[in-house]
């Protein structure tokens, strides 16, 4: 498992500060949290370009799935310091 999350916080590094800041906060203060669907979706969401993940995460747009709502407001919180 630790190599899973060594794989999975690679991909959190975007190349965008905010992306990176917001993901990897996550990572380190949420993630754990997620039950085995979320964390799929977590996943899947990492495949999203980095501008419309962004969008995603800055709430200037909102995912059309409800559980992409919510799994994005996760990541947003747990993020702040």
């Amino acid at each position: 498992m630790c190599s899973d999350l060594a794989r999975l916080a690679w991909r959190c590094r975007r190349g965008m500060l905010e992306l990176d800041l917001l993901l990897q906060g996550f990572l380190e203060h949420g993630y754990d949290e997620l039950g085995k669907a979320q964390r799929m979706r977590f996943v899947q969401l990492l495949e999203l370009n980095d501008q419309q993940l962004l969008d995603y995460l800055m709430e200037r747009e909102i995912p059309k799935e409800r559980d992409d709502v919510e799994l994005i407001s996760k990541i947003r919180h747990a993020a702040r310091p």
